[in-house]
């Protein structure tokens, strides 16, 4: 089956990029979270960039937006090209057209985010040279590519069961991307909400990440990040079936 996952990861690669037929745009989405994942905050931080868990934003927000944008068009741009059938009707299993389409947003995810912590390392080596070489301590790269990686598949896998019921890709993007994004900012606006009205509230959030740890808070995320990949998995493998295509 490796060689047909290989084979629909192959045939999709160009349009990796197109976004309405348009690689300018594509260019232009993907510039902000780099620039701002790879510029402003290093160059804001500093040392604290590699030596905390600060670099984490990059696991989060890269891959959610890049898969958030690509992965939508596994299906739904396909029955906008009127390509579905034919797909369907090849000798491609449906696992191996799944894994494929997933495998390709995946590691275009993975590996863009992995590229923009590589050039943060530049930034901050440009705004904040100390005259020796900086890096990721070990546990805070072996996170980060965990992260990254539990991120892209989480983004993938609810994106494509978006895309098995959405009519158009844009319709796809906007449900997953809404769904994606709505709660961390509501989470966001609700905490610093209690920051500034609630007194005591810096510190008690503080003490709690004291006592548990930061490491352990982050493996704790980690676990139930990687949860929810194989939920979402069980649910596109299951949902992923061509007598149910067929019908849409």
């Amino acid at each position: 089956m490796l060689g047909d996952i290989l084979t629909v990861m192959w045939k999709d690669r160009k349009g990796l990029f197109r976004q309405r037929g348009s690689r300018t745009r594509a260019l232009l989405t993907m510039f902000v979270p780099v620039a701002m994942v790879a510029i402003y905050f290093p160059w804001q931080m500093g040392r604290d960039w590699v030596d905390t868990y600060w670099s984490l934003i990059a696991c989060i927000i890269v891959p959610m937006l890049l898969v958030g944008i690509t992965i939508p068009d596994a299906i739904a741009g396909e029955r906008e090209r009127h390509t579905l059938p034919t797909l369907l009707a090849s000798r491609l299993s449906d696992r191996a057209i799944l894994f494929g389409k997933l495998a390709l947003a995946i590691g275009y995810g993975w590996i863009a985010t992995l590229v923009v912590l590589l050039l943060a390392l530049v930034t901050l080596h440009i705004a904040h040279w100390e005259g020796q070489f900086m890096f990721y301590t070990p546990s805070i790269i072996l996170v980060d590519v965990l992260f990254s990686l539990l991120m892209a598949t989480l983004v993938a896998s609810l994106g494509v069961l978006f895309s098995l019921r959405a009519g158009t890709v844009q319709e796809a993007q906007q449900t997953l991307m809404a769904v994606v994004m709505f709660p961390p900012l509501v989470l966001g606006v609700l905490l610093t909400f209690l920051i500034g009205q609630v007194s005591g509230i810096r510190e008690t959030i503080s003490n709690i990440v004291q006592s548990v740890g930061s490491t352990q808070l982050v493996l704790i995320v980690a676990a139930f990040l990687l949860l929810n990949c194989l939920l979402l998995l069980r649910a596109a493998m299951s949902g992923f079936r061509r007598s149910r295509l067929t019908l849409l």
